[in-house]
């Protein structure tokens, strides 16, 4: 029980998780270089875990004629791990300067004031993972300037029917990733019995993340009932709250509040909702006792651009709910701002067609990516779409992190 109870306690902490995109070359191959520079940039942006093999990197790499599932996922997973060994390499050099031979010229340290390390977590009554925290915060004085690679939570997407599931669940596992974050999508037609015994099956092969999908990107509507029942399974770890849909968002968190579970974390999956997300309270009358629970961090396809920027927005965040302090107008104008330019990039005037495309996109600028492309060539920017990326570009350049890109991307690149 070790390694579940370490996982929670990492995710009730509150972490920052991109959900990683696909880099493909123009024939649509997997571009090795370039996915190992976006895991080098989640790494070195202070994220405190990545997920990989979800809907941002395409469902689609499950495909025969793809064959992508398996090698997109050891590769983030090697790349994970070399990261923690130049970390610790790095940290040995500099406390034991007599032993290095030579300085490392080749890279850089990641970003200041950023550290997810040494988490002990507190939880009060009433009050969810997280809020009680006496962790250190990314970007606070107590973290100090080292990222501890090693920290890093490495979540799979799992999808398919039971026993596809259970086979990308031992996959996952095998390849060290530390949860399952498990899309219902497939199972559009079950009940919510079928679904329940589904997802308890998963879980005895590894530590699951619900997942409310909306239905526009695959999901299926999963009622109160659902998560009511859902949050009695023991190897439940976190949910991804992502229906965009504030009732719908809603009927989770009284779920998990109703039964008691203060080990769930709470992500917000609500891309069109981040900052609102994480700085409310949720607050329920339960028995006659007044119940609070808290999203504390996020796992997004909208963190997988701008990731730096979104980072420090996160810290921000957190340091206002752990203080108790009043959520100031300004940080209400830029959850406008952030969902103004989400709105460019996951095109919901198109009923999200252009979303995947439009996170390459931003990619693509930046130079992290060749090109916008996906496994489907159909799927590419909507119509107006590149107009609006645009648009949010001169409206927020405060949200971007290109500055930062900039100086780190040949270096993440390189090798």
């Amino acid at each position: 029980m070790a390694g579940i109870e370490q996982l929670r306690a990492r995710l009730g902490s509150g972490l920052v998780i991109p959900a990683c995109p696909l880099a493909l070359t123009a024939r649509r191959e997997l571009d090795a270089r370039r996915q190992r520079a976006l895991i080098r940039y989640y790494v070195a942006a202070g994220a405190g875990g990545v997920a990989v093999g979800v809907h941002t990197t395409q469902f689609a790499i499950r495909e025969p004629r793809a064959g992508l599932f398996k090698p997109v996922l050891e590769l983030a997973a090697e790349e994970l791990g070399s990261q923690f060994k130049l970390a610790h390499s790095e940290k040995s050099e500099t406390q034991n300067p007599k032993s290095a031979t030579a300085p490392n010229l080749s890279s850089k340290p990641p970003a200041e004031g950023i550290r997810y390390a040494d988490v002990r977590t507190e939880f009060p009554s009433g009050e969810g993972p997280g809020v009680g925290s006496s962790a250190a915060l990314p970007g606070s004085a107590a973290g100090g300037t080292e990222f501890a690679a090693s920290a890093m939570i490495r979540i799979a997407g799992i999808c398919g029917n039971t026993k596809q599931a259970m086979a990308e669940a031992a996959l996952v596992r095998e390849l060290g990733y530390q949860a399952g974050l498990l899309s219902l999508g497939a199972l559009q037609d079950a009940s919510n019995d079928e679904l329940l015994a589904h997802c308890r099956t998963v879980a005895e092969m590894i530590p699951l993340v619900g997942f409310y999908l909306q239905p526009a990107a695959g999901g299926r509507v999963l009622p109160f009932a659902f998560w009511r029942c859902f949050a009695e399974i023991e190897n439940v770890a976190a949910i991804k709250i992502a229906p965009f849909n504030r009732y719908q968002t809603l009927e989770v968190i009284r779920a998990i509040a109703e039964a008691g579970r203060q080990d769930i974390a709470l992500y917000t999956g609500n891309d069109d909702n981040i900052v609102i997300d994480l700085v409310t309270p949720f607050r329920f009358n339960i028995g006659g006792r007044i119940v609070e629970r808290r999203i504390v961090g996020g796992l997004l396809g909208h963190w997988a651009v701008w990731t730096k920027n979104a980072v420090e927005l996160h810290a921000e965040c957190r340091r206002l709910v752990l203080a108790g302090q009043p959520v100031p107008h300004e940080l209400l104008q830029r959850a406008v701002e952030v969902t103004d330019a989400n709105a460019a990039f996951f095109d919901p005037a198109h009923h999200y067609a252009g979303c995947i495309p439009g996170i390459h996109e931003v990619l693509h600028r930046q130079g992290l990516l060749e090109g916008i492309w996906c496994l489907d060539p159909n799927e590419t920017l909507s119509p107006g779409q590149f107009e609006e990326i645009n648009r949010v570009y001169r409206a927020y350049p405060h949200l971007n992190d290109d500055g930062f890109v900039a100086e780190h991307r040949d270096e993440w690149l390189s090798g």
